[in-house]
C-alpha cells in the first residue's frame, strides 16, 4: 500500500504541491484515494504473502513434519481456504460499498480544490477546463501560482468554440470573503466568431477582432476552504454499486438503442430510401390506355408509350446505361448537384453522430466492466491465493529473494492482462464482461495445476520426462 500511495502522490504532486492548501485537505485528498488502490494492492498481498508463507514451510521442512504426523498439503490449506473465501466476501463488499463512496468523495473533493484554488487547475504546457473556459499557459509562478505566461483561452458558446483570447501575461487575483476571481489579461489579442440568427448573414462569417492592454474575466467561485467537503451530484461508473449499475446498464442500453433507431430513421428519411411500397389496389386500377390495347400489354411483348405513341418492346423494363440518361439534359447538372449536396449533408450528420454514439457506447461498456469488475476483484484474492501458495510449496524457498520476484513477475502479468483486456472492452473490441474476467480466467488454469503439482508432491516441471520424451523421438528416427 505504501508503494502504490507514494505512486499517486508523485502522479498529484502538480495539483497538490504550491496550492495553499493544508496538511488536512492533502490527508482527506490521499485517504479518498486509498480505497481505490485496494484493488490492485490486495491481489498482490494475497499472492506474496501466500509463496513467502508457504515457502518458508517448506524451506524449514515444516511440511515434511507435517506429512509424517499424517498431516496432507490440503488439511494444511484447510484453514486459510475458509479465511481466504471470507477475505473474498469481504472484498467484494468493500469494492461494492465503501470504493463508489470513496470515489465520489475523491472526484467532489479534487473538483472543488480547481474551484477554491483556480491554479491548481490549470496546469502548464496544456489546455485545462475551467469554468467554462479552456486554458492553456506555458508557465505559473509567483504566489500559488498567480501569475501566468503566454496564455490561449478558447470559450464555448453553445458547445462551439466561438472565442479565442491571446496574451502574454496574467494574473489571478481574489480577495478574502468574495465569491469573484479575476482574471486579468494583458498585451493580449480577442477573436470571436459572429454567429447571426438569418442563414444568409451566416454565409459571410462574420467576426469581431480587437488588441488589448488589460482585459479582465470575471469568474463566479466558492470563496472559503469549507466548500471543499461540498458534495455535488455526480455519479460515474465507479461511483455505483452493483444494484445502481444494473438499472443503469439497463436503461443506457434502451436509450442507445432508442438513439440509434431514430437516427437510421432520420437518415433514411433524408435519403428517400428504403421507403415500404404502398400495395396498390389492381381492382380499382384504371388504364390510361385505349382498351384495344390491353389485351397486347399482357402478353410478351409490351408497349411503351414514348412522344405520344406506343412503341413495341420485348420487355416491360426499359434498360438503360445510367439512370440519369431517363432526364432531360438541361436537369442533369441539378440533378447532380442536388445528389451531391445531398450526400455530403448526409455524410457529415453521420460523422457528427459517430462521436456521440462511440461516446454513449463506451459509457455502456465501462458501466459493465464495473460491474463485473466487483465479482472478478473477489474471486482473484481465492485463484491467486492456490497460485501463491502451492507454488511457495514447490520452489521451497522463504523471504523476500526469489518469493517476491516470483510473485511480482506473476502479479505484473496478472495486471497487465487486465489492463489490456480493459482497454480493449472500453474501446468496444472485446466484450467487456470478458475484459473484466479475462486476467482471473488465466490465473485459474495455472492456479489449479500448481495446486495438483504440490498435492502429488511434484517439483514445476519435470524436466526429466521431458528429456527422456525427446531421448525416446531421436532413437526412434535413429531405427
Amino acid at each position: 500500500m505504501f508503494i502504490f500511495v507514494f505512486q499517486a502522490i508523485w502522479l498529484f504532486i502538480d495539483d497538490l504541491a504550491g496550492k495553499g492548501l493544508d496538511i488536512v485537505i492533502i490527508g482527506k485528498f490521499l485517504f479518498y484515494l486509498m480505497p481505490e488502490l485496494i484493488e490492485k494492492v490486495l491481489p498482490l498481498t494475497v499472492l506474496l504473502s501466500s509463496i513467502l508463507t508457504f515457502g518458508a514451510f517448506a524451506e524449514n521442512y515444516e511440511f515434511a513434519a507435517m506429512k509424517a504426523s499424517g498431516i496432507s498439503l490440503q488439511k494444511a490449506m484447510r484453514s486459510l481456504i475458509v479465511f481466504i473465501v471470507f477475505l473474498g466476501g469481504v472484498t467484494f463488499f468493500f469494492a461494492n460499498n465503501v470504493i463508489p463512496a470513496s470515489q465520489l468523495k475523491f472526484y467532489n473533493l479534487r473538483k472543488n480544490i480547481a474551484q477554491v484554488k483556480p491554479a491548481a487547475v490549470i496546469a502548464e504546457g496544456v489546455f485545462s477546463d475551467f469554468e467554462g473556459l479552456n486554458i492553456k499557459v506555458d508557465r505559473k509562478f509567483g504566489e500559488n501560482d498567480r501569475f501566468l505566461e503566454n496564455i490561449i483561452i478558447h470559450r464555448k458558446k453553445d458547445k462551439v468554440n466561438t472565442t479565442v483570447i491571446k496574451a502574454k501575461h496574467g494574473e489571478l487575483i481574489s480577495e478574502e470573503g468574495l465569491d469573484i476571481i479575476q482574471l486579468v489579461l494583458r498585451e493580449g489579442h480577442y477573436y470571436e466568431d459572429i454567429r447571426p440568427k438569418s442563414s444568409k448573414e451566416r454565409k459571410k462569417h462574420p467576426f469581431a477582432k480587437a488588441i488589448f492592454e488589460t482585459y479582465t474575466i470575471n469568474i463566479e467561485l466558492s470563496g472559503d476552504d469549507e466548500d471543499l467537503e461540498k458534495d455535488r451530484n455526480i455519479s460515474t461508473d465507479k461511483m455505483k454499486n452493483i444494484s445502481r449499475l444494473a438499472r443503469d446498464i439497463d436503461s443506457i442500453k434502451k436509450s442507445n438503442l432508442k438513439e440509434v433507431r431514430s437516427f437510421a430513421k432520420n437518415i433514411s428519411n433524408r435519403m428517400g430510401a428504403f421507403v415500404p411500397l404502398v400495395q396498390k389496389d389492381t381492382t380499382k386500377k384504371q388504364s390510361s390506355l385505349p382498351a384495344r390495347y390491353e389485351a397486347e400489354l399482357n402478353k410478351k411483348d409490351t408497349l411503351v408509350k414514348k412522344d405520344g405513341k406506343l412503341i413495341k418492346t420485348s420487355d416491360s423494363t426499359q434498360v438503360v446505361a445510367n439512370i440519369i440518361d431517363l432526364y432531360e439534359e438541361w436537369r442533369k447538372p441539378q440533378i447532380i448537384n442536388s445528389a451531391k449536396n445531398s450526400t455530403t449533408n448526409i455524410l457529415n450528420s453521420v460523422r457528427s453522430k459517430k462521436e456521440e454514439l462511440e461516446r454513449r457506447f463506451k459509457i455502456y461498456n465501462l458501466h459493465i466492466l464495473s460491474l463485473h469488475k466487483k465479482y472478478a476483484l473477489a474471486l482473484s484474492c481465492v485463484i491467486l491465493f492456490f497460485v501463491g501458495a502451492p507454488l511457495g510449496a514447490i520452489i521451497r524457498k522463504g523471504g523476500l529473494g526469489l518469493p517476491m520476484v516470483i510473485a511480482i513477475v506473476l502479479f505484473l502479468t496478472y495486471y497487465f492482462i487486465g489492463v489490456f483486456a480493459g482497454n480493449y472492452a472500453r474501446e468496444g473490441k472485446i466484450h467487456p464482461m470478458f475484459g473484466a474476467w479475462l486476467s482471473t480466467l488465466i490465473m485459474l488454469p495455472l492456479g489449479v495445476f500448481l495446486t495438483k503439482r504440490a498435492t502429488e508432491d511434484k517439483g514445476l516441471m519435470n524436466f526429466g520426462s521431458i528429456f527422456d520424451f525427446f531421448k525416446r523421438l531421436f532413437k526412434r528416427k535413429e531405427t
